[in-house]
């Protein structure tokens, strides 16, 4: 079933039965009742109760059969043992959605995952769509639909507005409603999915990217069950314009137990997530006050006036306000480009002894004369060289003199500038906020906060504004490939030059003499280097000589290098040494891919050598990825500018840099039922123009895959 399908009967019913309704308001199955009633849902309201002939003034009804009408959305307010029974009785009645609170099922092991499996099975027996168990349920504002017991209600409904909230849990997703509302902000729908017997995340996104009531989604993340559901729902709230915001806790045990490798250990799932959501244009914070600050300025500004770049101007009456912000907008990666001749020059016509480069400070003339104020406002809300104004406005609310001149300059600004983004740094009182936003301006409270808002919501217009991500090649399944790929690095570098990772020529030799001809062969100077199955990370042994320049070196090399790893291993069983030319560059990758458990195949790049693991620079995708993806990816690091050439280093060869990961994501994919996790460490990259080699490369079979298991 696509993501969405359904859904209306849950989200906007004409009719809501409550089984196991109680009497009793405080309790479970009363508080959906009283909620209804005292929050006027014009709709009906059936109480279903066999011991009651009335329910709260409300005439009950002893079975769901017993009911008039097959309702939209029936209500399970039982207990476990009793909800796969009221389920398929509201499946026999033809009710088409249920919201089941019961705890008690999967969440507790074998035992409640059989009964939430017969909940399934009946509601997929009909089409009935399910939510829950084990949820806080569903509330549409508009239509006052209340399918939740939640105490978030309990002395006031949220005012109608267009953030839609879908969560995985009822707490975090309840909190984060009531917060929004506190601050000012309009809710259209919340949802919450608990155990997602059968409604998912994915479908609460994929509903709201439909619903004309909601112009950004809120998301309260615990995990990803199916990857692709997500994929799709995120992929048309993009389409549809509506700017997704997630909140996501915890971290994958998958991702933290996947560490036979570099690549494993530095690829979690949480890493995966954060790209899945990126790629999919949607938007990752890290708290719910963000949550909440970014989709309530997000909803003020869409559609028209979101930053349409990083560029920020500061207005102040205080020098050091406007350093604080400053310092806080460098922090978030926003830039204070100075101003216009022009717009200086009107400012110090006005303030002669006012700053006005960027952050302006116009001193406190600029708040002691509403006319003055206003001028200067214009003239920086009117210059092109920012994307974005920053006005920070302490305890001037709460002063009413002072609250006046602002929302008096204020009203004129948005009157005369409708497009230009203003954000709001002030608290006070909330009637004087939603005035501000009702005019169309977002207001944070923090400094900090306030520039890490205009960062996300330029970041939001970048994304909303991307090339549409191209469908992804259909990429065939490999034949297996040989157990010697798997046996130690020559053969897995073998299996990817193949794939267009370029290697180096070399050869495994079995002993002394052998490694001399070898050596002589390639040119010096040459590496030696420790072939065994038994210890993929050979500088843990000592196991890599370098710089060999003679056949004596080689030969003497290799003796001291066998009796060093007889020493330090001496249970491993060694194929003898792998003979290399010596290889030089500018700088070192590690490339690597995973098998996640949620998201499929993976690929990763980051700082590469010893430093791989301390530094932790990387960049995640799922697989496969275009050389465009791959360059995106290289970009993103930290450490780009010294692989670009940054202050007179020379340029590596980021095209070939971008080849190799392109070309190791299409391997990881098309071996993804064989290969658990693939390392190139490192990846050696030369000047610009001059290539990469992958000098060391280890292959993870699955479990069982492969006759030979690295430990």
């Amino acid at each position: 079933m696509r993501p969405g399908e359904g859904l209306d009967a849950l989200m906007a019913p004409r009719s809501i039965a409550i089984i196991g309704a109680s009497q009793d308001a405080t309790k479970i199955g009363g508080r959906p009742v009283d909620l209804l009633r005292r929050y006027g849902y014009a709709g009906k309201i059936y109480p279903v109760n066999p011991k009651a002939a009335m329910v709260q003034g409300l005439q009950a009804y002893a079975s769901v059969g017993a009911l008039p009408e097959a309702p939209d959305l029936a209500v399970i307010a039982v207990d476990a043992e009793r909800a796969p029974e009221a389920i398929e009785q509201c499946a026999d009645r033809g009710v088409r959605s249920v919201v089941v609170f019961s705890s008690g099922f999967a969440e507790l092991g074998e035992e409640g995952r059989a009964m939430q499996d017969r909940l399934r099975t009946a509601a997929r027996r009909t089409g009935m769509r399910l939510l829950g168990p084990n949820c806080l349920g569903a509330v549409s504002i508009p239509e006052k639909a209340i399918a939740t017991f939640s105490i978030v209600l309990e002395h006031s409904m949220p005012a109608a507005g267009s953030l839609g909230i879908v969560s995985q849990s009822g707490n975090l997703g309840s909190y984060t409603m009531r917060m929004a509302s506190d601050r000012g902000a309009g809710i259209s729908r919340f949802m919450t999915t608990g155990n997602e017997c059968d409604i998912d995340i994915a479908d609460g996104i994929a509903w709201l990217a439909r619903d004309p009531a909601t112009k950004v989604i809120l998301c309260c993340f615990e995990a990803c069950r199916d990857a692709g559901r997500l994929i799709a729902a995120l992929t048309e709230a993009r389409d549809a314009g509506k700017p997704v915001i997630a909140l996501k806790v915890g971290t994958s045990e998958a991702g933290q137990a996947a560490a036979a490798s570099h690549t494993g250990a530095m690829a979690g799932s949480d890493a995966v997530f954060n790209a899945l959501l990126e790629r999919y244009g949607a938007v990752r914070v890290r708290s719910i006050e963000e949550l909440i600050d970014l989709g309530h300025a997000a909803s003020i500004l869409l559609p028209d006036q979101l930053p349409k770049g990083r560029r920020l101007a500061v207005v102040t009456a205080s020098g050091g306000f406007g350093v604080l912000l400053a310092d806080a907008a460098q922090a978030v990666g926003l830039s204070l480009p100075e101003l216009s001749e022009a717009t200086q020059r009107a400012i110090l016509d006005l303030v002669p002894f006012a700053s006005a480069r960027n952050p302006v400070d116009a001193t406190a003339q600029m708040s002691s004369r509403p006319d003055m104020l206003q001028k200067i406002l214009s003239a920086v809300v009117a210059d092109d060289r920012t994307d974005a104004i920053v006005l920070p406005l302490p305890f001037s609310l709460h002063m009413p003199r002072l609250r006046s001149v602002y929302m008096e300059t204020l009203r004129t600004i948005r009157a005369q500038y409708p497009d230009r983004p203003v954000i709001l740094c002030v608290e006070g009182p909330p009637d004087a906020l939603a005035e501000l936003h009702a005019m169309g301006y977002p207001t944070i409270a923090s400094f900090d906060g306030c520039c890490a808002i205009v960062a996300a919501l330029a970041r939001l217009q970048a994304l909303a504004t991307a090339p549409k991500a191209v469908s992804r090649p259909a990429i065939a399944r490999a034949a297996p490939l040989a157990a010697d790929a798997f046996r130690h690095e020559l053969g897995a570098k073998r299996a990817l030059a193949e794939a267009g990772i370029p290697v180096l020529a070399e050869q495994l030799v079995s002993d002394a003499e052998a490694a001399a001809r070898a050596a002589r062969e390639i040119g010096f100077p040459v590496v030696l280097k420790i072939a065994s199955p038994d210890l993929p990370h050979k500088t843990e042994v000592d196991g890599v000589v370098m710089d060999l320049r003679s056949e004596e070196e080689v030969r003497q090399a290799y003796a001291r290098l066998l009796a060093r790893v007889a020493e330090k291993a001496p249970r491993a069983v060694i194929d003898g040494t792998i003979v290399a030319p010596m290889a030089n560059g500018l700088s070192e990758l590690i490339l690597g891919s995973r098998i996640d458990p949620v998201f499929g195949p993976v690929v990763m790049v980051g700082l590469g050598g010893i430093f791989a693991e301390i530094v932790q620079d990387t960049a995640v995708q799922t697989a496969p990825v275009s050389e465009t993806q791959a360059m995106a990816m290289l970009r993103s690091l930290k450490a780009f500018a010294v692989l670009d050439g940054a202050r007179g280093r020379r340029r590596t060869d980021l095209k070939a840099a971008a080849q190799a990961i392109a070309a190791l994501s299409r391997f990881a994919v098309a071996h993804a039922d064989s290969v658990s996790e693939i390392d190139i460490n490192p990846l050696l990259l030369k000047a610009d123009g001059e290539g990469a080699l992958a000098l060391d490369a280890l292959l993870i079979p699955h479990a069982g895959k492969a006759t030979q298991q690295h430990h």
